[in-house]
Order: structure tokens, then C-alpha cells, then sequence
């Protein structure tokens, strides 16, 4: 038994786990937020603006009900939500890319909150998934590989160069502790020390000040103590990644879980035509003529329906044989593209593999990661000299990010 418990404390604090796999989830939930603000461009103020229905006095009130958080009440002005609108869709794609990969999943959560608790009617499920993720991410060392980080640390540490000497990285933390401190002074609505918050008696304003000063510290002591202080924020920073990843597999579980099993309390499921009625809502039929088609095979339906059923209920119970989960991933993979496809929900769909992509093996993705650096360095190569490292970044050891 003490040798079971001792390997388990090295297998939680030794090294943050997975770091392909929240990579991906990383890059997967990014793209995703980032795709719907720009297709949602146009329609913005509308959408979470002063143009929409949903006033923003209304907002406020339901924001003093629920004890959400958002920036968007701090002004009334369009200017302001503007800027908000343009920071979020900037922080999405520099966290997708893996720019300063802690600093923009604070930024990326705060879009993602700001926006969505505006405008709480508008979504189609998959704003839920993002909502959560957005929070699990911050606590994540997402940016190990496949990352900007990741490639500037590599490059100095062949160099011989201090990876600790950011100057990008300190400016940034610099204005937005002013720009957090400015916030905080004026008195801007959510940010409350030991009010409601992300935790219980930590109001959102304590939060933020502690992931900044969080941030702050573990640049000074890589730079001034890299001794045992190091050594202590390193298991730190495990535990928390892994205690973060742990909470996102479980989620993914859950959300299969219960919907598989509410849904077997459904006739309709029960008597296997539930996947018929959508195909018949102008709102969930892109394609009619497919759809019709579709619905009009009994086997199809009834197929489908009991399919979808046994796959979320079954897909929890799975994660134990490695071999019937990497096959229930495909299928649930090609169902979420199904839904996508046929009932005009691409986003939710986005949203849903992204969240399934943190079971995929690492193997495979290691492979992945391998051919498309193979691709990208004989694309390099007819465009021009290649770079002088010919390793594949997917091949290469995870570095810190």
C-alpha cells in the first residue's frame, strides 16, 4: 500500500500528463470560438450589443441574479463592446497558435464569459461546452507542445539562451496589471473580492489578481531561483494540470452520461423515431431534400436513433478497454459531423469533438503531429531553405510552456 501511494504522488506531481491531448483540446476549443465570432461578425451588436433585444439594464439584472461574471456591463458605449468583441476574437486566435499560452486562456476565458453571459439565450448547447472549458483551461499547461511557446523555448534552449527572458511577456503582464488595477479603482461591476466568484468566498477580482500575480511569480523565480523554489511551483503546476485534465475527462463523461440516459426515459427513443422529428424543422434543415430523404428510411431512422443511444450511454464504461474506446470515439466523432451536416449545427458539433479529442491516444497523435511537420517542412523546402532543425516538432520531447 505505501508503494501504491508513493506511486501515485509521483505519477500526479512528476510531470503534467497528456500535453498532446490538452494541445488539442486547446487548439480544438479555440478554433471553435474564434470560427463563431467571425461568422457572427456581422450580426455582433445584434447579438451581444446594444442592438440586441436582450437589453444590456436587463443583463445587469440578470447578472446580479445569477452572479455571472462579464465586462461588457463596465459601459454602455458601442465603442467598449467593440473593443471587447475584437479582444476576444484576438485572444481565440493567439491561444489557438500558442502565444503566450497562459496569458491568453485568462483573456480567452474572460471573452468567452464576457459574451456569453450578455446574451444567455443564444447558443445551441455547444456555448455551454465552451463556457466550462474556457475555465478547465486556464488551469491547464496547454501550450507543452504544439505551441508558439513551445517552439521559442526549443529554439533558445538550442541556442543556449535564457527561455526566462521575455520581454514580450513581461510588457503584456504589465498593462494588464494596470488595465485589471484601473478596472478595480473605478469600481467596475464583478470585481469583488469575497463575493461570488469562480470559487466560493473568491470573488472574480481576487481571482484575477491571483492568476496574475500567479503568473508574475513563476517568471521571477525561473529567472532568480531556479533551485527548489522551481522545484515546488513545477509540482504545483502539475497537480493543477492534472486535477484540471481529470475534470475535463470527467465532464465529457458526464455530459454523454446524462444525455444517453434521459434520453432512454424518452418514447420516442424508446420507440426509435426520435431522430426523425428534427428532419422535419426548417431550423435544423440545411439540406431538405437530404434530410427527407433520410427520414423516409425506417431502418435509417431506428438505426440512428438506438445508435445514439447506446453509444452515449455505453461511451463512460469504455474508457477501460483502450481498443473499444479509440472505436466508440469514431463513431461518436462521425455522429457529431452527422449532426452537424444534417441538422445545420456545426458549432455544437466543433464543441463536442473538441471536448471528445482528449481521449484520442498519443501515439496517434504523435503521428499526426509528425506528418503534418513532414508536410510543412517539404512545403518549406519548394518555397524556399528549409529551417535547420529537420526534427519533427509532433516527434520532439514536450517542452515547457
Amino acid at each position: 500500500m505505501e508503494r501504491l501511494v508513493g506511486r501515485g504522488f509521483r505519477l500526479v506531481t512528476g510531470r503534467a500528463m497528456a500535453p498532446y491531448q490538452t494541445a488539442v483540446v486547446r487548439i480544438g476549443f479555440a478554433a471553435t470560438w474564434l470560427l463563431f465570432l467571425l461568422r457572427e461578425w456581422p450580426h455582433r451588436a445584434v447579438l451581444y450589443g446594444p442592438d440586441s433585444p436582450f437589453s444590456l439594464d436587463m443583463a445587469r439584472r440578470l447578472l446580479d441574479g445569477n452572479h455571472a461574471f462579464s465586462v461588457l456591463p463596465w459601459s454602455d458605449g458601442r465603442g467598449w463592446f467593440e473593443v471587447v468583441y475584437l479582444l476576444a476574437i484576438v485572444s481565440a486566435a493567439l491561444l489557438m497558435l500558442g502565444w503566450r499560452t497562459r496569458t491568453m486562456s485568462v483573456l480567452f476565458m474572460i471573452g468567452v464569459l464576457s459574451l456569453q453571459n450578455r446574451s444567455v439565450f443564444i447558443g445551441d448547447g455547444g456555448d455551454n461546452i465552451i463556457h466550462l472549458m474556457s475555465m478547465y483551461l486556464v488551469l491547464t499547461r496547454c501550450g507543452q507542445v504544439w505551441s508558439l511557446d513551445a517552439r521559442r523555448a526549443r529554439r533558445a534552449a538550442e541556442r543556449g539562451e535564457d527561455a526566462g527572458r521575455d520581454l514580450p511577456g513581461i510588457a503584456l503582464w504589465v498593462v494588464l496589471g494596470l488595465a485589471l488595477a484601473v478596472a478595480q479603482l473605478l469600481g467596475c461591476y464583478g470585481l469583488s473580492w469575497f463575493g461570488h466568484g469562480p470559487f466560493p468566498y473568491v470573488g472574480w477580482g481576487l481571482a484575477l489578481w491571483l492568476l496574475w500575480a500567479a503568473h508574475g511569480l513563476r517568471w521571477v523565480v525561473d529567472r532568480r531561483a531556479p533551485g527548489e523554489p522551481r522545484t515546488v511551483l513545477d509540482v504545483l503546476g502539475a497537480v493543477l494540470h492534472n486535477g484540471a485534465l481529470l475534470v475535463i475527462m470527467v465532464e465529457v463523461c458526464l455530459v454523454y452520461a446524462t444525455a444517453g440516459w434521459f434520453k432512454i426515459q424518452g418514447s420516442r427513443w424508446q420507440d426509435g423515431t426520435a431522430v426523425y422529428y428534427p428532419m422535419h424543422l426548417d431550423y435544423f434543415s440545411p439540406w431538405p431534400e437530404l434530410s427527407g430523404l433520410f427520414a423516409t428510411s425506417g431502418l435509417l431512422v431506428l438505426l440512428f436513433t438506438y445508435g445514439t443511444v447506446i453509444v452515449q450511454v455505453a461511451f463512460p464504461f469504455t474508457l477501460f478497454n483502450r481498443r473499444l474506446k479509440n472505436a466508440l470515439l469514431v463513431v461518436m466523432v462521425c455522429e457529431h459531423l452527422s449532426i452537424a451536416f444534417l441538422l445545420g449545427l456545426p458549432f455544437f458539433s466543433a464543441a463536442m469533438i473538441a471536448a471528445d479529442l482528449v481521449f484520442l491516444p498519443t501515439p496517434f497523435l504523435i503521428r499526426v503531429g509528425g506528418r503534418i511537420s513532414a508536410l510543412r517542412a517539404r512545403s518549406v523546402r519548394r518555397g524556399g531553405p528549409a529551417e535547420p532543425s529537420a526534427v519533427p516538432e509532433g516527434e520532439r520531447a514536450p517542452a515547457g510552456a
